[in-house]
């Protein structure tokens, strides 16, 4: 009889840290303990604190170990599952105290900080079953939603229920996702379509691949139920190429929803035909884009079309389609089971349900984070992700990646919803945060996220195609020295120029970082143009290094790093040292911080 479960992530974090060598040993070491009749080894999707992992779950206690490696498991096998002993040196505490100065017995994932804020919808099953096994899926009320659907509501139904639940779309626009349905449903047509946008593309982001690695079967019964609703037949999942664990682990649901008779001809004997299939996408940034992707699915160069006719009208292979992102259909089974009112009475008036983020940057937490709407971004940053690492002070969140804004500390208590972050002129995006602290140059984050858009611009529209560079370079300018005041002020024009020409949410939305950083960071931008200098020291070219000749012992480990030979001995020995002190050729130097690294007195200093 099985008397104890161990759940490995599986999850492309730790697959990345070593989980499956961890797997393997566990296997080992269980079978050479004849323990294999009574241990359960469960391969899982990311538990979320990825900053931890590989991570490791023994249940029914639910102790969490951190960072756990091969050489580990063999402890763990015969402490904890032969003798019931906590290893406690790899047990995981908020406060990083050792468990055994802390607590009597064992840590559990629920008593952490990061875990006790958060409200798990979407990410419910994740780190909860194995997602190649449908039968686990199904123990925890999988596919119920659809029976329940099929069986005793109406497509009207449905789609009231949806509507009802105030549910809106996490791909970034969020629009009202009952509303889109009933905008496809009454439209006649041979063929409909459902689409699944996975393709995820901002910087930072991993919510939509982590629940297709945790729980792809619930993405696919929301599909069907979509399908129903709307009157389609077939469905697409658009995922990237780059999400190998993701493509694999949705593909053997598929297969196993097929084998069930969960998709395919006549579902639950009641007449509902519903199939679907994968298309994978090369990592094109504007195939996130609703028409885009579906011009890449038929096959054709992915790039967006005019709206309208929108997609609910004409969409696939010209077809009325509802697309939504994978977070979105996540949460529809709970929605069907637990009724409208249940979704709406989480989070706020005008953004209802959970969202799901994944936190990244400057943080002592990274992982995947998902709150009710509403919650505060303080609570975000200071309670769940532990506070921003090193002592240093946070400066601001960016949300929504090259398509957002950022939130800077004065705003830190400002309700994360979609209606409190356009009204900051910022946006939730799909789900993307990075956290920036006082090391960070608001300048050149919203050069990077420039440099991002303009590489992934499909040229398609000219004021996205030549606008974007143009702003690049007015930041390259600016970030090297050569920026005026007078800039500032073309590039505010350029910007709202661009969101109001360009075809696609992509060029529509590719200027708010610089738009953000120039409402909230001005003084910044000022500095470089007028004192050039950055104040954050990031800026290459208007930083300086400087060797303090009263610190310096003369050692000569910075000049032995120096790539450029820049740096060389002087005549002064200070007081007290017997070498002379050592000086950089600002006119050599490359900028690359390489001395500053290596010097252990710290007499080298960016100025």
């Amino acid at each position: 009889m099985i008397r104890a479960h161990v759940l490995i992530c599986g999850g492309t974090g730790c697959t990345s840290s070593g989980s499956k060598a961890i797997q393997a040993a566990f296997a080992d070491s269980i079978a050479k303990n004849g323990l294999e009749d009574e241990i359960k080894l469960v391969q899982t999707g990311c538990f979320g604190l990825c900053a931890l992992g590989p991570v490791v779950i023994v249940y029914p206690d639910g102790t969490f170990y951190s960072r756990v490696q091969p050489e580990d498991v063999d402890e763990i096998v015969s402490e904890h599952l032969l003798k019931g002993r906590v290893v406690t040196r790899l047990a995981y505490t908020d406060t990083g105290k050792d468990v055994a100065e802390e607590v009597v017995g064992n840590v559990s994932l629920g008593d952490t900080a990061f875990y006790k804020s958060q409200h798990r919808v979407v990410l419910r099953n994740c780190g909860v079953i194995d997602p190649e096994n449908i039968d686990e899926y199904i123990a925890m009320d999988g596919y119920a939603a659809l029976g329940k659907v099929l069986t005793e509501m109406t497509p009207e139904d449905v789609i009231k229920c949806v509507t009802d639940s105030g549910l809106r779309g996490r791909g970034g626009g969020g629009f009202p996702t009952g509303r889109k349905w009933a905008l496809c449903a009454p439209n006649k047509a041979p063929q409909k379509y459902v689409v699944c946008n996975a393709d995820e593309g901002d910087p930072g982001a991993f919510m939509d691949r982590s629940v297709l690695e945790g729980d792809p079967h619930s993405v696919i019964e929301a599909m069907a139920i979509a399908g129903y609703a709307i009157g389609a037949t077939q469905g697409y999942v658009y995922v990237r190429a780059e999400y190998p664990i993701a493509v694999k682990r949705l593909q053997i649901a598929i297969d196993q929803a097929r084998e069930y008779g969960l998709l395919g001809k006549d579902i639950f004997g009641t007449g509902f035909d519903f199939d679907l299939h994968i298309r994978l996408g090369a990592g094109a940034f504007v195939c996130g884009e609703e028409t885009a992707l579906m011009t890449s699915i038929e096959g054709n160069r992915g790039e967006p079309r005019p709206r309208p006719p929108y997609p609910a009208v004409k969409g696939l292979y010209e077809s009325p389609t509802v697309e939504n992102n994978v977070e979105t259909f996540a949460n529809i089974p709970q929605i069907i089971l637990k009724g409208a009112d249940w979704f709406a009475s989480m989070g706020t008036e005008k953004s209802k349900g959970t969202k799901v983020f994944a936190l990244g940057g400057k943080i002592k937490h990274t992982g995947l984070v998902e709150i009710p709407m509403g919650t505060t971004l303080r609570e975000i940053i200071e309670d769940i992700g532990g506070g921003i690492p090193n002592g240093k002070k946070f400066k601001a969140a960016q949300t929504g990646g090259p398509s957002g804004g950022c939130i800077p500390a004065s705003l830190i208590d400002t309700p994360v919803d979609y209606d409190n972050l356009t009204a900051i002129g910022c946006m939730m995006g799909s789900g993307g945060m990075i956290v920036m602290d006082e090391d960070n140059c608001m300048v050149d984050m919203a050069k990077f996220f420039l440099e991002f858009t303009v590489d992934e611009s499909c040229g398609k529209c000219t004021p996205c195609r030549v606008g974007t560079k143009r702003l690049l370079e007015m930041l390259d300018k600016i970030t090297r020295g050569n920026g005026t005041l007078e800039d500032l002020d073309a590039l505010e024009k350029l910007c709202y120029y661009i969101k109001e020409n360009s075809l696609c949410g992509l060029g529509q939305t590719a200027p708010n970082p610089v738009l953000a950083t120039l409402r909230f960071f001005r003084d910044e931008y000022v500095a470089h143009v007028v004192d050039k200098k950055c104040p954050a020291g990031v800026c290459k070219h208007l930083v300086r290094y400087e060797i303090d000749k009263e610190k310096c012992i003369g050692c000569g480990m910075c000049a032995r790093q120096c790539p450029a030979s820049a740096i060389s001995k002087t005549n002064y020995i200070a007081p007290g040292k017997k070498l002379p002190a050592h000086a950089i050729d600002s006119e050599k130097c490359v900028k690359c911080g390489a001395c500053m690294g290596v010097c252990k007195f710290n007499a080298i200093s960016k100025k």
